[in-house]
């Protein structure tokens, strides 16, 4: 088959497009045939090697994945070639205490697809059968690809973890991110009040679109400013917090008293101080996030079929141009997710 591999860590030209052993599927798994994979952060931080080496090489990068069934392992009945799929990107043990109790993201030995094994940047990939689901049927392929990872971290975030209501105030940082889009979608879908963080007029007009009811330009204005001027000098119930260090000091303080902070990354870097002061005397609460499970992903797809809930899809390029979409990507000029696209065969 063809796929893009990174034998070596680096900069985009190290992601190589070339022939690769075709995968044979277990008698538990299913070989999808790819039709397309959104790139996520995960993907740079591996291609790079930071903050250490993660994955063994050579690797195949690409977590989120739809495409058809090419063909099923002895021990899978109910999926026949053909079949088109998504597949939720998290992958754990399925015996332990945390999977038995349908916590398989606090599995320990979680991992994802495309990190822990080959992933979606090529034409075949083999995942485990409780893997794959149904594809929304009023999804294109690339549409498909941009749901699984951003929008089950995100409705875990809300959901699960900061447990999100009506009425709630409500920060969003980086609305353009692929995160961060289904974040305001979900927000509002709960009924919430969103201000959310972006820099530029274009990108304000998207956030706008997706539900936002309030947009901060963060190349413009201040942020705990326009906050505190937007909740009447309250601050918010909920920030949704990926960036890290940059954003983190801002994050803390923008909380109204009982505020819930709930964080599920550090794009901007990880060393992030807390003023504890802030911490005890207004009550906050701060949660620690990382994908969802997979119950969390079948109980959002439904809001995603009737078109409650969106994927935004920025750019779709081939899959031979994978570098060209990491460009795209660490050049933080995108809305929402950038797609590599297979062609059918």
């Amino acid at each position: 088959m063809k796929a893009v591999r990174i034998h070596r860590h680096g900069g985009p030209a190290v992601l190589q497009y070339e022939e690769a052993p075709d995968p044979v599927p277990r008698p538990d798994e299913v070989l999808v045939r790819v039709r397309a994979c959104a790139l996520n952060h995960l993907d740079l931080w591996n291609r790079k090697g930071l903050p250490r080496p993660m994955v063994r090489l050579p690797r195949i990068l690409g977590s989120d994945i739809a495409g058809e069934v090419a063909a099923t392992g002895d021990l899978v009945d109910d999926w026949k070639p053909g079949d088109a799929v998504i597949v939720s990107p998290g992958i754990s043990c399925g015996r332990c205490r945390a999977c038995l109790s349908g916590r398989d993201n606090q599995c320990p030995g979680y991992h994802l697809i495309g990190a822990g094994r080959d992933g979606g940047y090529a034409e075949l990939v083999t995942v485990p059968r409780t893997n794959v689901l149904p594809k929304p049927a009023n999804l294109s392929f690339a549409e498909a690809a941009a749901v699984p990872l951003v929008f089950l971290t995100a409705w875990h975030m809300l959901v699960a973890r900061a447990r999100i209501g009506p009425g709630d105030h409500v920060l969003v940082w980086g609305a353009g991110s692929g995160v961060g889009s289904a974040a305001i979608q979900i927000a509002k879908l709960f009924g919430a009040r969103v201000l959310a963080a972006t820099s530029g007029p274009e990108k304000a007009a998207k956030a706008r679109e997706l539900g936002a009811d309030e947009v901060i330009d963060y190349t413009r204005r201040e942020v705990l400013q326009e906050v505190r001027d937007l909740t009447g000098g309250r601050g918010v119930d909920v920030v949704f917090e990926h960036v890290g260090e940059a954003t983190w000091d801002t994050s803390i303080k923008a909380l109204a008293p009982g505020g819930r902070l709930v964080t599920c990354g550090n794009t901007s870097g990880w060393q992030a101080r807390t003023d504890l002061r802030y911490v005890f005397s207004r009550q906050l609460s701060i949660f620690g996030s990382y994908m969802g499970s997979k119950g969390e992903l079948l109980a959002l797809l439904p809001w995603i079929e009737q078109g409650r809930l969106r994927p935004v899809v920025h750019a779709v390029l081939p899959l031979e141009q994978a570098a060209a979409a990491h460009e795209i990507l660490e050049s933080q000029q995108q809305f929402g997710k950038v797609v590599l696209e297979v062609p059918a065969r």
